[in-house]
C-alpha cells in the first residue's frame, strides 16, 4: 500500500509543476493567469509568446509520461496488481496534479497535455486515433475547444475497444476518472459551445 502511496504522491507533485505560469514568469516577467483565460496551459500561455506556448505544451506533456514511466519502473513488468493498473493511477494523479496543483492554490490548468503525455505511454494506438478525432473536429467546426472535449470523451472507449488496458478494469476506470476530470474543467467552454459564444480557431479561445 505504502508503494501505491508514493506512487501517487509522486505523480501528483509531477502533475503539479506549473510549467505554464514559470515559464511566463521567467521569460516575459508576468502572470499569465492575469492575462486571456486566466488558465496555466499552452493555449493561454501561447497568447503571450507562440514558444512559450509549444514549450509549456511539451512540458506539460512530459510530466505525465514522467510519472507513467516511474510507475512502470517501480511496478515491473509482472505480478500483481497489473502494470496497466498502477501506470493508469500515475496517469490519473498527473492529471490531478496540472489540475489543481499545490503551488498555484490548487487553480492550475485543464490537464489535456499532460493526460496526452501520460496516457501515451499506455495506450499509444487510442490516444493516436482519439488525436485524430482532435483534427478532424477542430478542422470541422474550427473549435479547439471541442475538438479537446470530443477526443477526451473517445479515449476511454478506445481503450477499451483497443484491449489497452491489460485486461485491468481498474485501469480502466483510471482513465475513465482522468478524462472525466479533464472534461469537467472544459465546463465553461462547454456553456460558450452550447450559447453559441465560444471563440473559433484564429480568435481568442478560451482554453
Amino acid at each position: 500500500m505504502s508503494r501505491f502511496l508514493l506512487i501517487a504522491a509522486t505523480s501528483y507533485l509531477l502533475g503539479s509543476i506549473p510549467f505554464g505560469y514559470l515559464l511566463v514568469r521567467v521569460f516575459r516577467g508576468e502572470d499569465v493567469r492575469k492575462t486571456g483565460s486566466g488558465n496555466i496551459g499552452a493555449t493561454n500561455v501561447s497568447r503571450k509568446s507562440p514558444t512559450l506556448g509549444v514549450l509549456t505544451l511539451l512540458l506539460d506533456g512530459l510530466k505525465g509520461s514522467s510519472a507513467v514511466m516511474l510507475a512502470e519502473f517501480v511496478s515491473g513488468p509482472t505480478g500483481q496488481p497489473s502494470p496497466y493498473q498502477v501506470m493508469a493511477m500515475a496517469a490519473l494523479f498527473a492529471v490531478v496534479g496540472h489540475v489543481f496543483p499545490i503551488w498555484l492554490k490548487f487553480r492550475g490548468g485543464k490537464g489535456v497535455a499532460t493526460g496526452l503525455g501520460s496516457f501515451v505511454m499506455i495506450t499509444p494506438k487510442a490516444v493516436l486515433i482519439a488525436a485524430g478525432i482532435f483534427v478532424a473536429v477542430v478542422l470541422a467546426f474550427r473549435y479547439i475547444s471541442l475538438g479537446s472535449i470530443a477526443a477526451v470523451v473517445a479515449f476511454p472507449a478506445l481503450a477499451w475497444l483497443l484491449h489497452e488496458y491489460g485486461k485491468a478494469w481498474l485501469a480502466l476506470v483510471f482513465m475513465s476518472l482522468a478524462s472525466l476530470l479533464i472534461v469537467a474543467k472544459h465546463h465553461e467552454n462547454i456553456r460558450r459551445l452550447l450559447a453559441g459564444t465560444e471563440s473559433r480557431l484564429g480568435k481568442h479561445e478560451g482554453t
